[in-house]
């Protein structure tokens, strides 16, 4: 599999050395796992602030690669669209899928032998059934009154 993140050139094992405030956008980047769960729609209790994933996935997630179709330009075609950065990691990594490397980072734990940047391929986060890889479905196709019919275990946890 191509790996549509350009990991080459980055600093040596730059997620142990350097903060997450401190990253280049490239290295920033390059910590996406490529699992898209994120890209999950997830309910929220709102007395518990508990997040629940659906498989009812963005309209832009690409079930087949878990990659967004338009990632560039998500915020213009998906307005509620959270762009995750090191700004915002504080208040957004709550509902950050337990996997996420933005989020193991932010709390000080490691990345998993399966993130790209340790295997050196993108496949990895296929091969360890991380990913929503074939599971999900269109929020197209189920009305939001319906989402809690659709709530699964995160993957890979």
């Amino acid at each position: 599999m191509t790996d549509p993140i350009n990991r080459d050139g980055l600093r040596d094992r730059f997620w142990e050395r350097v903060p997450l405030q401190n990253l280049a956008p490239r290295e920033w980047e390059a910590l996406c796992d490529g699992c898209g769960k994120c890209c999950l729609n997830k309910l929220e209790d709102e007395d518990t602030s508990e997040v629940a994933f659906t498989r009812v996935a963005c309209r832009l997630l690409d079930d087949t690669t878990c990659r967004c179709a338009h990632y560039e330009k998500r915020k213009v075609f998906v307005s509620e669209c959270v762009v995750l950065t090191p700004q915002n990691i504080g208040k957004s990594a709550y509902w950050m899928p337990q996997t996420c490397a933005y989020r193991l980072l932010h709390e000080g734990k490691a990345l998993h032998d399966w993130h790209p940047l340790i295997s050196g391929d993108p496949q990895t986060v296929h091969d360890a059934s991380v990913s929503v890889q074939g599971i999900t479905v269109s929020e197209f196709d189920v009305p939001e009154d319906d989402w809690e019919d659709y709530v699964i275990e995160e993957p890979g946890t």
